[in-house]
């Protein structure tokens, strides 16, 4: 298989898509971009090549996704160039802080997870300078 990333897309369930909005555009520092369709409504992570980099998106999709959840499957959010940079707007933007800035290696960087205003478990990460 010849591919750049495991990873292509990822969608965060929202109860509440106004809510998760504000909240991922505050600890992220992003405009996220509209985009619904028929039974979906998506806030899209901005990135410069749409068809090539990786992306994701914040999604109401009414009973498909109305469980959010801190089991199952972590994806680490773009922290960079500081994760504590992001952790310092999580509690103030509605979320929680459950892991804090903790070291992975210096040559891997840093990690930290959060609970969105959703109830999700997300992972934050940035890599050294």
């Amino acid at each position: 298989m010849n591919y750049k990333s495991a990873i292509s897309w990822f969608e965060i369930p929202a109860s509440d898509l106004d809510r998760a909005t504000r909240f991922y555009e505050t600890i992220m520092g992003v405009q996220l971009i509209v985009m619904d369709m028929e039974g979906m409504k998506m806030r899209l992570f901005p990135v410069a090549d749409m068809m090539n980099d990786i992306g994701g998106a914040i999604v109401d999709r009414g009973d498909f996704y109305s469980i959010s959840s801190t089991a199952g499957v972590l994806i680490y959010l773009n922290g960079n160039p500081d994760v504590q940079q992001v952790l310092d707007k999580v509690e103030a933007a509605g979320g929680k802080i459950v892991v804090p800035k903790t070291e992975i290696s210096p040559e891997y960087g840093f990690m930290a997870v959060i609970i969105d205003t959703e109830g999700n478990r997300i992972g934050l990460h940035s890599v050294p300078a």
